[in-house]
């Protein structure tokens, strides 16, 4: 088993290429444009330092726009959740109001015997 791993790993490393100099690679990014010395390779690194910049921007705007939408989403559920919530106390304040009424409003007695006295002493 460990002989195998070890041909695996050899067979592995012999597929990779070795580094024997350094290529140039065109990685988009800022770059350094007074360096060049000709007017046309000066411009043409200008243009390429644009046209990153603004697919940065555009991307970075798509982006933004993408969290704002998602923020509204979750707004406006927040609000539908909210007004849910509110009907919701508001029954139940006036299921606990109703109760409390209708105790005040059984007793149907009387008007109190002392008020009638005292009209008719007024009277006298």
């Amino acid at each position: 088993m460990a002989g195998r791993t070890l041909f695996v790993v050899l067979i592995a490393a012999s597929c990779m290429p070795f580094p024997t100099g350094a290529f140039a690679q065109d990685v988009p990014g800022i770059e350094i444009c007074t360096v060049e010395k000709t007017m046309e390779r000066r411009t043409s690194c200008l243009q390429s330092n644009v046209d990153f910049l603004m697919k940065t921007i555009t991307k970075l705007g798509a982006e933004q726009r993408q969290k704002i939408d998602a923020a509204n989403r979750q707004i406006e559920a927040l609000k539908a959740s909210l007004a849910s919530l509110q009907k919701t106390f508001d029954d139940l304040q006036a299921a606990q109001k109703k109760p409390a009424e209708d105790a005040n409003k059984k007793p149907d007695a009387p008007p109190a015997k002392d008020a009638a006295p005292a009209a008719k002493e007024g009277a006298k």
